[in-house]
């Protein structure tokens, strides 16, 4: 069975740049029948920010993005036979395949004090040579190695870089091929007994199954190691897939510190969780179809890591509206006016619940985000400092044979369709002629929504007031 795995640090909030890692591998997952991990990387405490994880599990719940197994959160058990899946949770793990790569030899203490690799690395610099661990403990002998460990001095484990060649073999970037000299023997467990990165991961994604690893070409420099790590273990490796970098207007990577958008911002700005897992698939992947609208059935049916490009794609924002506005469109009107509700303000949009339907009906293709709503509504009135307007010759009889066909019509759609048709036939105005001077002087726009439902938002009452305010108005 494939099992992928989202694996954020509680650092701060989901931003794009890797929500769309959580959304690749979903749709990659779902679409195989497969199951999706979430575990959370907290090892850095210093860094982790508190309610960072609730929010994590908030973004990813709104997204429809669930998971299979993970930790518990926001009032949810743990779910899932391979936990825990919080890394400070999970020592037992690093402490049992350290003793295995101890066993096989594959590391080593490191008494270096961080002074001394600090020299190294200013050696390094200033010789232009590779920053890579110089060596200075792998040739200690046992016996001093075991006396400077009696003696109380700190020490890291360090894995032995074996002198060959590592490969990578990656979906997207096909052989990465690495002398191992380019490496250096890096730190798995440090002195203070917390794992490194890369230790850490691929202890994880051992002991939780994980076969398919899809994240950003930013951790392929990691990938070798890992791959080291894994040999050392005598594992298999999963199989890799890193995908382009994503990139701001500025053409810099887009991340926390570059002003990269949470997705807890664009709920709360109103877009339609569809079109954000729609647009952040697309910039990591093609459709085959061409089609750029996609539902998250066929984004799951069409998803494909060999479509995985390489290079690097820019955040369009106005695609991200255009798909918002899309996928707005296409809902159904029972789930669209949920979607609205937390955004309607009825001090400043005073429509019946009753006429709701028919007002968010009307306005619906003029949405981009739900946020919109407002706006869109308050089109169907007057401003409050709308005067009834000036009205040329060839406006004073269309509305004042609207008020009188409209002060004893019906209200439905059908009967408000046959009054206008009756005002057209008295007045012989058609068209903007006819609907022009009505909008005036019912909102004091002459643009605006669809005639018939704003006769019905506004109602019988204040249509006619309107209307008479205006004809009363000195020209």
């Amino acid at each position: 069975m494939v099992r992928t795995r989202f694996a954020p640090s509680p650092t701060g909030a989901l931003h794009v740049g890797n929500a769309r890692m959580a959304v690749l591998n979903w749709l990659f997952t779902r679409k195989l029948g497969g199951q999706f991990i979430l575990r959370i990387e907290d090892t850095d405490r210093e860094r982790n920010v508190p309610g960072a994880e609730e929010g994590i599990c908030d973004d990813l719940s709104w997204l429809g993005l669930d998971w299979d197994e993970g930790p518990g959160c926001r009032g949810y058990p743990e779910r899932g036979s391979h936990g825990p899946y919080r890394q400070t949770e999970r020592a037992e793990y690093y402490r049992e395949h350290l003793e295995r790569l101890r066993a096989a030899g594959a590391v080593y203490p490191c008494f270096c004090s961080d002074a001394q690799l600090e020299e190294e690395r200013q050696s390094a610099l200033e010789e232009g040579t590779p920053l890579r661990y110089g060596g200075r403990c792998r040739a200690l002998s046992a016996a001093e190695t075991a006396a400077r460990a009696a003696a109380g001095a700190p020490f890291a484990w360090r894995f032995r870089v074996p002198d060959r060649e590592v490969l990578v073999r990656d979906l997207a970037y096909g052989e990465v091929r690495v002398p191992a000299g380019e490496i250096g023997d890096f730190i798995v467990l440090r002195s203070d007994g917390q794992p490194t990165y890369n230790f850490a991961v691929v202890v994880d994604d051992i002991t939780m199954g994980v076969t398919h690893v899809v994240r950003g070409v930013g951790h392929l420099s990691n990938t070798p190691r890992q791959v080291l790590l894994y040999q050392a273990l005598g594992i298999e490796p999963p199989v890799f897939a890193h995908v382009p970098t994503v990139l701001g207007p500025d053409r810099q990577k887009l991340s926390k510190r570059r002003g990269a958008t949470s997705i807890a911002e664009y709920r709360a700005q109103g877009y339609h969780p569809d079109a954000l897992v729609n647009y952040l698939s697309l910039l990591s992947w093609s459709s085959p179809s061409g089609e750029e609208v996609l539902g998250r059935a066929q984004l799951i049916e069409q998803v494909s890591l060999d479509r995985i490009g390489v290079a690097d794609v820019v955040f369009d924002g106005a695609k991200l509206r255009f798909l918002s506005a899309r996928h707005i469109e296409r809902m159904p009107l029972p789930e669209l006016l949920a979607a609205v509700e937390p955004f309607l303000d009825p001090d400043r949009q005073p429509i019946a619940p009753d006429l709701l339907p028919v007002a968010v009906a009307a306005v619906r293709t003029h949405l981009t985000t739900f946020a919109d709503i407002g706006a869109a509504l308050s089109a169907f009135f007057p401003g409050p400092d709308a005067a009834p307007p000036v009205l040329d010759a060839a406006a004073r009889p269309v509305l004042a044979a609207a008020r009188e066909a409209l002060r004893s019509s019906g209200w439905e759609e059908e009967a408000l369709q046959a009054a206008l048709k009756q005002v057209g036939t008295e007045t012989g105005a058609r068209g903007r002629a006819l609907y022009e001077p009505l909008r005036l002087a019912l909102t004091g726009a002459a643009h605006g929504p669809p005639f018939i439902p704003l006769l019905q938002v506004q109602g019988r009452e204040l249509v006619l007031q309107r209307l008479r305010e205006a004809l009363a108005r000195e020209n």
